[in-house]
């Protein structure tokens, strides 16, 4: 999990700096899914250089892709039903939302996969 961590991380500070770059750098607030990204990674790097701290992090991980998730996409779908869906803010918070979802889908199935391994030992 952690280097599906690090790489949804990576991919998130991608889009947000290439949102940031290509809207002219009009506004912070573009960055925000490279922030997001940063906490991923920040999360993977914890959960490689500590066996100890590794299920927290990821936990802490999911936690914050939930979080991401339900706000990217509790700004971006109203947004894409009631105006123009292919402004690059929309763009970007969908694309954001789902990247999320999926990362937290993801975390999901590892985490009951961890459990039912240490049970069935």
């Amino acid at each position: 999990m952690p280097g599906t961590t690090r790489l949804f991380g990576l991919i998130l500070i991608v889009l947000g700096v290439a949102s940031y770059v290509l809207t002219g750098r009009a506004s912070v607030t573009a960055l925000i899914p490279a922030f997001f990204g940063a906490v991923l990674l920040i999360c993977a790097i914890v959960a490689r250089a500590n066996e100890g701290a590794r299920k927290h992090a990821m936990h802490a991980a999911v936690a914050v892709g939930l979080i991401g998730a339900l706000a990217a996409l509790g700004r971006g779908v109203p947004a894409a039903l009631t105006g123009d869906p292919t402004r690059p803010a929309v763009m970007s918070q969908l694309a954001m939302g789902v990247l999320l979802l999926i990362y937290v889908a993801l975390g999901v199935q590892s985490f009951i996969a961890a459990r039912k391994a240490r049970m069935g030992r």
